[in-house]
């Protein structure tokens, strides 16, 4: 399992193969039924090209923020992930301009974070009204408990996050406080 997460972790190929998979089931799911398979693969690998054309620009636009390659990010973030710091100083340096750079952009996304909890909670309270209104509740209750679930889960991941991050962060300054 650790060989598929660390493959996964560093090839953009098997992500967007996983991000084809998962968007053709979620098409196919939510496709009407006299909808040609055809229109499914389609919209399957439009919605993959633009999830992989995103993670790329992403990867790119850090690494350019943090001077180092891109495809070195991945093992970067592992490092983050199981709070290892690096030993190297020129990598040590590459991390903290990393932690700084994703420390910026949850500052920066954290004004908006109101306003999509907000959006998230006039979706489910709408859902649920469209549901009751029509009489039936057993789609609009799941969609609910979905939209509530996604919104607990990104707090959650983010609030993780922050903490890598400032972990990170702190002990990257203790073993530069140890280095003479």
């Amino acid at each position: 399992m650790s060989a598929l997460k660390r493959r996964l972790d560093r090839s953009l190929t098997a992500q967007a193969v996983l991000a084809f998979l998962l968007a053709l089931a979620i098409t196919a799911l939510f496709s009407r039924p006299d909808e040609h398979p055809a229109s499914w693969l389609l919209r399957s690998v439009l919605y993959t090209g633009f999830g992989v054309v995103f993670m790329v620009v992403q990867r790119r636009r850090i690494g350019r923020a943090t001077g180092t390659d891109p495809s070195r990010l991945a093992d970067l973030n592992r490092k983050i992930r199981h709070r290892e710091v690096p030993t190297d100083p020129e990598e040590r340096a590459v991390m903290r301009r990393l932690i700084a750079e994703h420390l910026r952009r949850m500052e920066r996304g954290r004004r908006w974070l109101p306003y999509w909890m907000g959006l998230m909670g006039l979706i489910t309270v709408g859902v649920l009204i469209l549901g009751a209104v029509t009489g039936s509740l057993s789609l609009p209750v799941f969609s609910a408990v979905l939209l509530i679930g996604i919104s607990c889960w990104t707090l959650w991941m983010r609030r993780r996050s922050m903490d890598r991050c400032r972990h990170m962060q702190s002990a990257l300054r203790e073993q530069d406080a140890r280095v003479p």
